[in-house]
């Protein structure tokens, strides 16, 4: 007996829901770890600016404030809310992170940890794309 197409249809797309939202969340704990950095360890932030970013002195106050920002952003993203803005946010953001970090990708095999964020670059560009389609547990349908 084979399969009506809604019920097929209904199956892929709960699948793709569930999917989303893990990505969603996985995605979420790796940023909001970094915006709790900035945070717990400023002088941390103040050393990535200089070092990946080539800004040096910036002030503890600056990297508060940046941090209270990116918390605001990483909530309304794991909310689903404002999806266009705050999934294309996350998505910019980690991919400046990511082609900052060049330099670590020369020297392969003494940054291994550093190609993690390749893989979490697409998941990044997956859920923006897909940003209509996460919806379980979103705020903003």
């Amino acid at each position: 007996m084979q399969k009506q197409p809604d019920t097929l249809s209904d199956n892929i797309t709960g699948r793709l829901s569930w999917a989303l939202l893990v990505l969603r969340l996985t995605v979420f704990i790796v940023m909001f770890v970094w915006t709790l950095d900035k945070f717990v360890n400023p002088a941390h932030g103040a050393k990535i600016f200089e070092a990946f970013y080539g800004i040096g002195g910036v002030p503890e106050t600056a990297i508060f404030v940046l941090g209270a920002v990116q918390l605001l952003l990483v909530l309304a993203f794991v909310a689903g809310l404002f999806k266009r803005v705050t999934y294309g946010l996350v998505f910019v953001l980690h991919g400046l992170s990511t082609l900052s970090s060049f330099p670590q990708y020369i020297d392969a095999f003494n940054n291994l940890l550093f190609f993690a964020a390749w893989p979490m670059w697409g998941a990044c560009f997956a859920l923006y794309l897909l940003r209509d389609a996460d919806t379980r547990f979103a705020l903003g349908k």
